[in-house]
Parts: structure tokens; sequence; C-alpha cells
């Protein structure tokens, strides 16, 4: 849990309609599993000591002693289980029956939460029943705790003061449905995760729906969110019942139960996660906590004793064994329909803001020089769009190819070809002698190839975009991506600089998926020759081509061999910006997800190369071109991320 992960379940376990005593021996079996797994909090279902489907027997008293007489013992056999556990069952108090919540841990009844909304509509019938609670929180007796009482009422929050930011709070069933749900005011007093035990029926398009709503709410209010529903072992008099769970985080599902089949999903809660973007939202008000109860619990077996760098003995949380896992591309969706509808739209984002700035100015030509590499292909399929949106010849786009001492003969002729097949005017400028011309102004020795012989071609090739784009009376549209901002991997008023840079928001494993999906769609066009030049320009290495090419004509410069592999950068600034994620955290997660692709000591040397160049280039992106934001990370100095120049980055490298 040292990270802030915290293990918890949705269960739904065998139970048989009012056998209170089957379904308590089911619940400690389950609740034993679950400990056994590892798990914090375990959530099951809506009146799971009775089963929901009990009708007019919810109001015999033979039933409802029946259900505390289990409750008791459930609770007794939580003892040692080290998990704060939540268990539906009807509890009848001050003459009125509630559908109530038991939340109770290593043998203690912390409180009980009853339903604040009774539906009593199309197929449920609960308010025939059932009392809704409302008022203030209250004390009851209860001679099983160490106290004498627990406590009753809908606005508890269950508190664990030793690990930071874990605050769960429990509502059930309908009043998720309901126009403002309780877990909305649970939210603003602080609870960080949301327990729903749940009943609700399957019928046709119910899943859906359902799961946009549990996903929606986690996403509402910065939170976790575990929903547990009964499921195969209620009447089916009328109804059949699911078991339909789920966990959400901030509006990811992190696991889901298949319906139709009893059982338990078990995930980890990023508690750390949501309190960094409730931080970050300041429209994510914390108020309303002055008439909640803050009720205590610990845990026992979370902690190990470790030595500090100055060789103290200190008392630390234990590294949860992790079952959740983490997209490797973060930037890119796994589901291949959802990737190409969001390459879509990330390129039509690009495009509407391109034809914003140049509707403008009032230009009507795009300058862009064309490597033949990634960055310039996605920017010239940026422009083409914006020519048709604004329509404009594709003859207005003026791509430049400028070969020097680095050029390749596999990114130049990519070039020539890729300006051919989008049929936009392409413009070739040796800049050798130029660049020649220039190091022997300042008295630079050609033979060395230093940064000095490297950065001299950026900036010529970058004047010679700026000078075209006044004789054209055009836009130098700028093709350096987002991964090359975080790292600093530009020549300051060279490919840095630009009139609008419309790859600025784009990490490069984003560019390279965009620049395949434009592959795919000139495929399926019938335009074999574009597709084929796009599929060998995203399989060509990275390298910006700045050093004198070997005897064979091929660049030694690789990209990646200098600020690493980018699907590692990429995975370091998404999670770091995105989230706010530590770096020792940060390296765990990253040992753990590319465990097949990188050692351990290859990920920490990448990382620390990431945070050192990250804290030292921000004076490069403090002086960023405009460009449009297409993600929920963007490094733009007028936007999400504001920093300081001078920023150090030694406690993070620390």
């Amino acid at each position: 849990m040292r990270h802030g992960f915290v293990k918890v379940a949705a269960v739904t376990p065998d139970i048989r309609v009012a056998d209170c005593n089957f379904n308590g021996e089911s619940i400690i079996k389950e609740m034993k599993y679950c400990a056994e797994m590892g798990a914090k909090i375990a959530v099951f279902p809506e009146l799971t000591i009775t089963g929901y489907t009990c009708g007019e027997l919810f109001l015999q008293e033979r039933l409802l002693s029946a259900a505390l007489d289990t409750l008791k013992e459930i609770i007794k056999a939580s003892v040692g289980l080290d998990m704060l556990t939540f268990v539906g069952l009807p509890f009848e108090t001050d003459g009125k029956l509630y559908n109530v919540a038991a939340v109770f841990k290593d043998g203690e009844l912390l409180g009980l939460v009853p339903k604040r909304f009774i539906p009593n509509y199309s197929e449920l019938y609960e308010a025939r029943h059932f009392a809704p609670c409302v008022g203030e929180n209250r004390l009851l007796d209860w001679k099983e705790n160490k106290t004498g009482y627990t406590y009753f009422g809908n606005k508890l929050i269950f508190e664990n003061k030793d690990i930071k930011n874990l605050k769960v709070a429990a509502e059930i069933c309908e009043d998720l449905w309901v126009v403002i749900p309780p877990s909305n005011h649970h939210a603003m007093a602080g609870a960080t995760i949301i327990a729903n035990l749940s009943a609700s029926p399957e019928i046709m398009g119910k899943q859906e729906y359902r799961r946009n709503l549990v996903q929606g709410q986690s996403a509402r209010l910065n939170a976790g969110y575990i929903y547990a529903t009964t499921g195969e072992g209620e009447s089916t008099t009328d109804l059949v019942f699911g078991g339909h769970n789920l966990i959400c985080e901030d509006g990811i599902i992190l696991a889901e139960k298949p319906r139709f089949k009893n059982g338990t999903i078990i995930t980890e809660i990023d508690i750390n996660k949501l309190a960094y973007e409730r931080r970050k939202m300041n429209t994510c008000e914390i108020m309303g906590w002055e008439s909640y109860d803050f009720i205590d619990f610990s845990y026992e077996n979370v902690y190990t004793t470790e030595k500090n760098s100055e060789g103290k003995s200190e008392k630390k949380l234990i590294e949860t064994p992790l079952l959740r896992t983490f997209p490797k591309s973060p930037f890119i969706p796994e589901c291949k329909e959802e990737r190409d509808s969001s390459s879509e739209d990330v390129i039509t984002i690009q495009a509407l803001g391109l034809k914003k700035r140049m509707a403008h100015t009032g230009c009507k030509y795009a300058i862009v020089g064309l490597s033949g590499g990634l960055d310039s292909t996605l920017a010239a399929i940026v422009i083409c769009r914006t020519m048709n949106m604004l329509g404009l010849s594709r003859e207005n786009v003026i791509a430049v190819t400028m070969p020097c001492f680095g050029t390749t003969g596999r990114t130049y002729h990519n070039a020539i070809k890729l300006a051919k097949e989008l049929g936009i005017t392409l413009r070739e400028i040796n800049i050798k002698e130029s660049v020649l011309s220039h190091l022997k102004d300042i008295g630079h020795d050609v033979n060395d190839h230093n940064v000095t012989f490297e950065n001299a071609q950026a900036r010529e090739r970058t004047q010679v975009l700026m000078d075209l784009a006044n004789e054209y009376g055009g836009l130098v549209i700028g093709t350096g991506d987002m991964s090359e901002l975080a790292l600093g991997f530009a020549t300051y008023n060279g490919d840095h600089m630009s009139m609008y840079g419309v790859n600025a928001s784009i990490p490069k494993t984003l560019v390279r998926q965009l620049v395949r999906h434009a592959a795919e769609l000139a495929l399926e066009d019938g335009k074999k020759e574009l597709s084929d030049v796009l599929t060998d320009i995203v399989e060509t290495p990275v390298s910006p081509e700045l050093l004198p090419t070997n005897d064979d004509g091929e660049t030694e410069q690789k990209t990646e061999a200098i600020v690493g592999p980018y699907e590692l950068n990429d995975f370091f600034l998404y999670n770091m910006v995105r989230w706010g994620m530590e770096p020792d955290k940060l390296y765990r997660i990253a040992c753990l997800t590319f465990a097949d692709e990188y050692t351990k000591e290859e990920i920490e040397k990448w990382l620390k190369s990431f945070y050192r160049r990250f804290f030292a280039q921000q004076y490069k992106r403090s002086c960023l071109p405009d460009g449009p934001k297409v993600g929920s990370v963007t490094l733009s100095p007028r936007g999400d991320f504001r920093m300081p120049s001078d920023a150090v980055g030694d406690l993070w490298l620390k």
C-alpha cells in the first residue's frame, strides 16, 4: 500500500432466499478468500444476509432476528482478517425497518449505513417494507462492541488515519440512480472510495446503462467506486439478477465481472492518484464535512521496517502485490475501434486548430519542412486535411526537403514520394554549402561534429522555412512533437520554432500511430503507393540525421539510443504529468509493465535521464509557438503545465 494502492473486492456470493445461516456461511467463506488475496476492502451486495427478494418475509420477526444473529456471527469471523467489510441486511430500529450496509472490521461493527432513497416503481417495491433514512447520524446500542455502541446514519466516513487519503463511504443501489446521489456528498466531505451494495435485476440494455452510470459517477467524483450486486440464488419469480460487479477509478473500469455467474473481482484502487486529481481540480470542493462522523479504523498487517538513507529504522507501508495492469502506450487506446476513432479525432482537432489560424491571418500557404520522418509526415497529413477544410488547393502546401550531411537515401526518397502522393508542392533546397559557409564564418572546424555542427543545420533549415513563409505570405507549420519537448530534444530556435505547431501536444508514440492510421486509410481508399510510403516512414528508426552518414549512406545517429526508448519516455511523461506519480512509484509500475522488454537497470537509467532532461529543458517549453491541445496531457506554458525554467529536479532524482 506504500504507493497508495488499496486492494479491494466486489463479491457476489452464493445465497438462498431467506436462508440466513447458509448465506452467513457463504459470506464468511468469501471474506476469508478476499483476505487471503490481500484485499483490504470487501463489498457484498444489498441485503446479502437474507437475499433481496424476500418480499413480505422482511416483515417477519423470525427473518429479522435471524439476520441480526447472522451478522453477529459474520462480524466474529472477521477477527484477524484485517479487512474493512460491507454487508447488506434488513435492520429494525425505532419501530422502522431499514435496508442497511453493516460496516465492520476485526470483530467491531463500525457503523450501519441505511439506504437513503427507497424505490417503489416498476419491478421495485421496497417502500412496502423499508423506510428511507433522513436526518442526522445517531448512536445505537451494540453491546458486542468494546464501546457498547455503533453509528447509524447516511453521513458516515470510515477513515484510516495511518494511510493518507483512505476514506471510505457507502451508498445502496438506488442511491446511485437518483438525481443527487449520497455519494456526491460523501466525496465532497472527503471520501475517496465509495462502496455500493446493490441488487440490480437484469433486463435488456441495462448492463451498458449500469456500466456507464458507475463509470460516470467515479469520474464525476474523482473517486474509486466498488459496485457489488446480487446474482444467482435470488428468487426468479419475476426477476433475474446477474451479479454484474464493477470496480472503477476516476472513470476507468479496473475490473468487471461477467454477468450470470457468482464470484469475486479483486483489483487495486490508487487513492494517491485520486487525491492528486482532486488537488488539481479547483472545482472539486471539499465541503459539508462538518455534518459527517469520521470513524477511525486501522490495519495491522500492512507495515514493514526498513532502514532509511541515514541507517535509521523506519516503519513503512508494504508494497501491495498488484493485480491491475497499466497500458504500455497510455496515449493510445488498446481497442482497435477506439484507436481508429481517436486517431481521426486527433487529426481533426489538429486540422481545425490550423484552419482557424490560417483563416484568421488570411494566409493561403503553409510551409513545412519535409524530412521523410514521422513528425513532418504527420504535419503534412494535417495540413492537407486543413486545406481540404478551407477549400484551398494542396499545391498551396509548400513542402521543403533540405538535405545535408546526415540525410539518408531512405528518408530523402520517402519525402519526395510522400509529397508526390499527397499532391503537395515540393521544393528541394540543399543546405550543405550554406551550413559550411556559416561554420566557416564562426570559425568552427567542420570536422568537429559537436552540438554546434548539429544545431547549425537545424537553425539553417528554420531560417529557410521562415524566409520562404515571407516569400509566399504563408505560415511555417511546426513539426516537433510533445515527447521531444518533454526531453528538450529540439534545437532552440531551430526545429523548436515555428508559426504554429500542430504536433505540440502529440507524443511520439501517438505520432507513429497516427501515421500508421493514415497508411491504413490510404490502403482502404486504393492509394497503395501512399500507403506504402507512409508504412515505410513508420518503420524508419527515429533520427535527427545531423551527423554524417556512414560509407553505406546510412545514419548511425539513433535518437532512442541518446534519449531512451520513446515508449518508456511517453509512459513516464503520461504518468508524471497526468497523475502526478512519484518517481519510485513510476519506477515500480514501469518495471511491472515493461518486464519483458527492459531490465530494471535499463528502466532506472532512462527514468533518471527523463527527469534530468525534463527539468533542464523547461526554458524551451516556456516560449513555445501556439498549437492545439488534443489530449489530457500537454506541456503548453499557456495551458496545462506551467513550470519555472529554473525549477530544480533534485527531489525527483533523489
